[in-house]
């Protein structure tokens, strides 16, 4: 049975690593000439290929055993996204006011962690749920909360207030996260002849809902 594994592909690896996210639109041409366009699925679908990070033989070793403990693409497993991992930019530093997740109603203590892309009416909120719990900084009207006053679920990205906001307050976060992937192959195929050449295996993964 498909159960997730609450452990990171191995970073030296996923830093090199190429890929990004994918928006899955449906398009019918009109006999106008005109194009009706849907978009299939309501969020984005990451997919990487992790060979383009392998740089020695020892990282291909540590990817079989990885491989081979997920038993290849049936358990899900957590990435380190090398150009998308923080609330910030990548090259920025993690601050509690870097990202809206709530406004305070005088009740509600839990909000989900979550990152905008864009802005205005446009803006698209992205769900974070495999979080890095140590990362995390929560904001309450623009004042950072000591990490006493709020809980998170590393599995869920759900960050439990001590104290519900007041209304109308903004509830901010900053935070470090990982992507929940699985492979997306069935084999890996290695050849050592092939590697030394400069020929580095594909090793394709793709974002689970886990």
């Amino acid at each position: 049975m498909a159960e997730f594994h609450d452990v990171l592909f191995p970073a030296a690896v996923s830093f090199g690593a190429t890929g990004g996210p994918e928006r899955r639109v449906e398009i019918v041409q009109m006999t106008s000439g005109r194009e009706q366009r849907n978009a299939r699925l309501r969020h984005s679908r990451r997919h990487y290929d992790a060979g383009t990070g392998v740089r020695s033989l020892s990282d291909l070793y540590e990817i079989m055993d990885f491989f081979e403990a997920r038993r290849g693409s049936l358990h899900g497993f957590r990435f380190r996204d090398p150009f998308d991992m923080k609330s910030c930019r990548p090259d920025a530093t993690i601050a509690a006011r870097d990202q809206r997740i709530g406004t305070g109603d005088g009740v509600a203590r839990v909000f989900q962690l979550a990152k905008t892309y864009g802005v205005g009416e446009d803006a698209y909120v992205r769900p974070i749920r495999k979080v890095l719990t140590s990362s995390v900084r929560v904001a309450v009207a623009g004042a950072e909360l000591a990490p006493n006053r709020f809980a998170v679920d590393a599995a869920t990205g759900l960050v439990t207030l001590m104290q519900a906001p007041v209304e109308g307050a903004a509830v901010t976060a900053g935070f470090e996260f990982h992507v929940p992937v699985r492979f997306d192959t069935e084999r890996i195929a290695i050849s050592l002849t092939a590697f030394k050449a400069g020929q580095i295996p594909s090793i394709p993964l793709i974002e689970v809902s886990a």
